[in-house]
C-alpha cells in the first residue's frame, strides 16, 4: 500500500479506471446531448430556455471550479495566508448585487446572448459597432486569455501527473474540451457540470483529508501549530497587509473590475444560464444557489491543501526539487496544489485527477460555447448573414469552437503562473464595473460610454508595463479605474442621450429600478417592479455567506466555541431575513 513515506506514484491500473470511468460518464453524458445541440442556435446555446434554478445553478458553480482556481488559491495563501483570498472572496458582494437586483432583469429581457443588450439599451450604428465590438473583445479576446488561464493549469497538472510536455499537454486538453464542445453543445455543458461539480468537490475533500494526514503537517492540530500566523482571516489593521489584501479588494476591486463569472450588473456566461432558465423565479434562485456554492462549499478544501502543502514543500526550492524534470519557468507557489495530489495513494490519485480533468472541461467548455455564441449570434448573423438557417449556425457555431481553442492554446504557451493570468484578466477589466452597474440603473449612459470605457482600460492595461507597472497589482488596478472612470464619464457628457423611443422601449421590456428611469417610466406608463427588498437582501446575504464560510474556519482552526456559535447565529438570522426577503418577492 502507498504510504506518505514512499516517493509519490505514478498512475496505476486502479487510477486508470477511476479516470477511465468518469471519461465514460462525460462521453455518455455528450452522446445523448448531441441530438439537442443540433436543433438550432437556441438549443445549441441556451438549452432551449427550459433549465431549472438547481441545473443552472450547479453549472454556474461547476463553471468556475476550475483546474487554475485551486492553483491560484495555493498560491495565494502560500504567499500572503488565508487572507489573501479575499482577493476572490471579494467578489461575493458583486455575486449577491447580480441575484437580486440583475438577475430578473436578465431574464426579462429575453435575449440569446448578453451582448443582445447593446441594441434594446442603445440604438443605432453606435450600438450595432458596440456590439460587435464587444462580441470580439470579449469572446475572443478576452475569452481566450481566460481559456488560456485554465488551460496552463490543466498543462502544469499534466506535467505534474502524467509527466506531460507543456505543448503536449495544451494540445490533449485543449483537443478533448473542443471536441466535446463542438458535438454536445450547451445541454451537454450544462448536465455534465453537474456530474463534475458532485466530483470536484469529493476530489478537493479527499485531497485535503489526505494532506492532512501526511506526518509533516500532523492534522489540523498540527496545521494552527505550525501556520497560525497565516490563519488569519482578515489581517491586522494598520499594517500594509490589511490595506493590500483586504480593504482594496472590499472597498474597490468588487465594483470596480470586470473579471468573467463575477461581472457588476452580470453578464458573460452567468447571464446565459441566466437567460436559458425557464422562469424569471429560476433565474434568481438558480443564481442565489451559485454564490452560497462557490464561496460557502468550495474554498476551505483547496485552503488546508495548500497551507499543509508548506509543511511538505515550505520553499520553491523544494517544488523544483520534487520537480526536476519540470521546466524550471512553469514552477511556482501554484504548482503546490497538484504536487500535493501526487502523494495520493492508487484510487484516490486517479480521482483526484479525474475531478481536475473534470473541472477543466466544464470551465473550458463553458467558454468555448459562450465564445461561440457571440461570434455566431452577435457576428456572423448580426452583420454578415441574418437569414442564417438553424444548420448554417450550428455549423458555424462548431467552427468557432475549434478556433477560438486553437487561438487560446497558442496563448497559453506565453503566461507562467495562475496568479499571472488572474492579474491580467483584471487589469483588463479595472474601470468598467461602475459602467455596467449604471447602465441598468441611469438612463443617461450611452453606447458611447461603453465603447469608451473598454477602450480606455484596454489601453490603461497596454500601457502599465511600459511605465514598470505590474497589471492586476494595487497601483495598476487604482490607475485603470481612475483612468477609465475619467474617460467614460467625460464622454458619457460630450455625448447625447439615447433617444426618448429607445429608453422607452428599453424600460418596457426590463422593467429597471425606478430611481434612474422615473421619466421614462412616467412617459410609458410601465407599472416598476419594487427594488426596496432587493437592495435589502443584498447585503443580508452577502453577511450570510461569509457568517458560513468564516464559521468553517472557526470549527476547522479550532477558534472556540464562542466564536463558533457567534458565526452561527449571525448566519441564521441573515439567512433568514434572506428568505423572507426573497419570498416576498416571488409571492407578488
Amino acid at each position: 500500500m502507498f504510504g506518505y513515506g514512499v516517493p509519490p506514484m505514478a498512475f496505476g491500473g486502479l487510477d486508470w479506471i477511476v479516470f477511465g470511468l468518469y471519461v465514460g460518464a462525460a462521453l455518455a453524458i455528450g452522446l445523448w446531448a448531441v441530438r439537442f445541440a443540433a436543433k438550432d442556435s437556441d438549443s445549441f446555446f441556451l438549452a432551449g430556455r427550459r433549465l431549472p434554478w438547481w441545473l443552472l445553478g450547479t453549472s454556474m458553480v461547476a463553471t468556475t471550479f476550475s483546474t487554475d482556481t485551486p492553483n491560484l488559491v495555493a498560491e495565494l495563501v502560500r504567499q500572503n495566508g488565508v487572507a489573501a483570498n479575499w482577493a476572490w472572496w471579494a467578489f461575493c458582494i458583486t455575486g449577491m448585487l447580480t441575484v437580486f437586483v440583475f438577475a430578473p432583469l436578465w431574464r426579462r429581457s429575453r435575449l440569446t446572448t448578453d451582448l443582445g443588450f447593446y441594441e434594446i439599451r442603445y440604438a443605432g450604428r453606435p450600438a450595432a459597432f458596440l456590439r460587435g465590438f464587444r462580441a470580439v473583445y470579449l469572446g475572443v479576446f478576452f475569452n481566450c486569455v481566460v481559456i488560456a488561464t485554465v488551460t496552463l493549469a490543466g498543462a502544469k497538472i499534466g506535467g505534474v501527473l502524467f509527466g506531460l510536455e507543456k505543448s503536449t499537454a495544451v494540445l490533449i486538453a485543449g483537443g478533448l474540451a473542443a471536441a466535446y464542445a463542438v458535438v454536445a453543445g450547451f445541454w451537454g455543458v450544462v448536465v455534465t457540470d453537474l456530474l463534475q461539480f458532485v466530483l470536484s468537490m469529493v476530489g478537493a475533500v479527499v485531497a485535503a483529508v489526505w494532506a492532512l494526514g501526511h506526518p509533516a503537517v500532523g492534522g489540523l492540530p498540527g496545521l494552527v501549530e505550525q501556520f497560525g500566523d497565516r490563519l488569519a482571516i482578515v489581517p491586522p489593521t494598520g499594517t500594509e497587509a490589511f490595506a493590500v489584501l483586504f480593504v482594496v479588494p472590499v472597498a474597490l476591486q468588487w465594483w470596480s473590475v470586470w473579471y468573467p463569472g463575477a461581472e457588476p450588473g452580470g453578464g458573460g456566461y452567468i447571464a446565459q444560464r441566466m437567460l436559458a432558465a425557464r422562469s424569471e423565479k429560476d433565474a434568481l434562485r438558480g443564481t442565489l444557489w451559485f454564490n452560497v456554492a462557490h464561496y460557502t462549499l468550495r474554498p476551505w478544501p483547496w485552503i488546508l491543501v495548500a497551507l499543509a502543502s508548506l509543511a511538505v514543500y515550505p520553499d520553491l526550492a523544494s517544488l523544483r526539487n520534487a520537480l526536476p524534470g519540470l521546466d524550471p519557468a512553469l514552477v511556482g507557489d501554484d504548482l503546490a496544489y497538484p504536487l500535493m495530489l501526487r502523494l495520493l495513494p492508487p484510487g484516490l490519485l486517479g480521482l483526484a485527477a479525474a475531478s481536475l480533468a473534470g473541472a477543466y472541461m466544464s470551465t473550458v467548455d463553458t467558454h468555448l460555447n459562450w465564445g461561440a455564441s457571440y461570434v455566431v449570434e452577435d457576428v456572423y448573423r448580426r452583420f454578415f448573414r441574418p437569414a442564417a438557417g438553424a444548420s448554417e449556425s450550428v455549423a458555424v457555431a462548431r467552427i468557432a469552437t475549434v478556433l477560438l481553442m486553437a487561438a487560446a492554446g497558442l496563448l497559453t504557451l506565453f503566461i507562467d503562473t495562475a496568479r499571472g493570468g488572474f492579474g491580467l484578466l483584471l487589469q483588463i477589466g479595472a474601470g468598467t464595473g461602475p459602467l455596467f452597474i449604471a447602465r441598468w440603473l441611469w438612463w443617461r449612459i450611452n453606447a458611447w460610454s461603453e465603447i469608451a470605457a473598454m477602450a480606455g482600460s484596454l489601453a490603461v492595461a497596454a500601457s502599465l508595463p511600459l511605465l514598470g507597472i505590474e497589471p492586476g497589482s494595487i497601483p495598476g488596478l487604482v490607475a485603470g479605474l481612475a483612468a477609465t472612470t475619467v474617460i467614460w464619464l467625460g464622454v458619457t457628457f460630450l455625448t447625447p442621450a439615447e433617444s426618448r423611443e429607445t429608453l422607452d422601449r428599453f424600460v418596457e421590456r426590463t422593467r429597471p429600478p425606478q430611481a434612474g428611469w422615473s421619466a421614462a417610466y412616467a412617459r410609458t406608463r410601465t407599472r416598476p417592479e419594487p427594488s426596496g427588498r432587493a437592495f435589502l437582501a443584498w447585503p443580508m446575504a452577502c453577511v450570510m455567506v461569509y457568517s458560513v464560510l468564516f464559521g468553517a474556519g472557526a470549527v476547522l482552526f479550532g477558534r472556540g466555541l464562542a466564536v463558533t456559535l457567534s458565526w452561527a447565529l449571525l448566519a441564521v438570522v441573515s439567512g433568514f431575513a434572506v428568505s423572507r426577503l426573497m419570498a416576498a418577492r416571488t409571492e407578488r
